[in-house]
């Protein structure tokens, strides 16, 4: 990291390749065209992205309706207790906000045992297992997105207790919107699987998993735009059908990126 800084600070001549030469005709070029890829990005982050992901909640919603109705009443009809489970999470700017899934686990289920759920919890039903597999209880979190509470890509957001935890630099990632999927959230897509082998579940969750998937959110919040978004929803749909797991495994046995980092 420390050398994309000092990158910057050569100047433009000693960084192309040996015998090419930069022309002072070319040098306004590539500031011209630097400057007008960051002013895309800044009008897709400030009025773009909004209306992408107003016009994709909409439509995922429209397609995905009789599904959720399906997922809903399976719901209900394995347990007692309603279809849909809400949670306060911590959004844009640390504003509390509610964030809707389908039930999973056991009516009571969040005043029963731990915040952090690990594959093979009793709580869990035989149709959350399932939910939890395809991922389509996180599908209600479409409402969230038109409520302008959540966007389609972004950040996952983490509950209160979690978020006072963050240190000072990891609190940036507060600057945007959460999303229902994101980097982070593909690249630890099995967290269940790895966090069952633990007895220590909610303390290596803060200090190792959680502190792997913030450093990933870091970097999409510096890089947004329509590519990387579109990027991450067709990885997301495409998941529960490609094997995984693989990028979870090797947290096992490596040290946590920023243990005690948290203030």
């Amino acid at each position: 990291m420390s050398g994309i800084p000092q990158l910057h600070r050569i100047p433009a001549q000693k960084r192309v390749k040996p015998g090419l030469k930069v022309t002072a005709a070319e040098q306004p070029k590539n500031r011209i065209g630097r400057d007008a890829a960051g002013v895309r990005a800044a009008f897709y982050i400030r009025h773009g992205k909004r209306v992408f992901d107003v016009i994709g909640a909409a439509v995922a919603l429209i397609i995905a309706s009789p599904i959720l109705f399906l997922c809903a009443v399976a719901v209900l009809l394995e347990s007692r207790g309603p279809a849909f489970f809400r949670q306060w999470r911590v959004g844009k700017n640390g504003k509390p906000f509610q964030v809707f899934k389908l039930r999973t686990m056991i009516h009571g289920a969040d005043k029963r045992g731990p915040k952090i759920t690990a594959s093979g919890d009793s709580r869990i039903t035989r149709v959350g297992r399932i939910l939890r597999k395809t991922k389509m209880d996180e599908l209600p979190q479409l409402f969230n997105v038109l409520r302008g509470e959540m966007s389609l890509v972004g950040p996952r957001p983490e509950v209160p207790e979690y978020t006072l935890k963050y240190s000072l630099a990891e609190r940036k990632i507060l600057d945007v919107k959460p999303g229902i999927t994101g980097p982070a959230s593909l690249v630890h897509i099995n967290e269940e699987k790895l966090l069952a082998g633990r007895a220590d579940k909610e303390h290596f969750y803060v200090t190792t998993i959680m502190r792997r998937k913030l450093e990933i959110d870091l970097t999409y919040c510096r890089n947004i735009s329509l590519f990387e978004d579109l990027k991450n929803i067709l990885l997301t749909v495409g998941a529960p059908f490609i094997p995984g797991g693989s990028q979870t495994k090797s947290l096992e046995t490596s040290p946590p990126a920023s243990e005690g980092a948290a203030d």
